[in-house]
């Protein structure tokens, strides 16, 4: 199912609004998480987690912000 091009403005509002401070949170609770498994974890896997949760929101949601900067191609000129 192709979304159109305002349910795609509409949805990546959605998800940058609300969804990806969610994912923050948990992406910082994993964190700590692991800072309390590990005591004192070396910061390169904490760098490397952070990078991968950093990368890991987009990869199901490209579709969405795919193509939300440009102009709408429906709209008549």
């Amino acid at each position: 199912m192709a979304l159109s091009y305002k349910a795609k403005k509409r949805w990546s509002l959605i998800v940058l609004l609300i969804g990806l401070p969610v994912y923050v949170v948990v992406a910082v609770t994993l964190a700590d998480w692991l800072r309390r498994v590990l005591e004192t974890p070396p910061m390169i896997l904490e760098l490397v987690v952070f990078v991968v949760l950093g990368f890991l929101w987009m990869l199901p949601l490209r579709s969405v912000f795919l193509g939300v900067g440009q102009p709408d191609p429906d709209e008549k000129e």
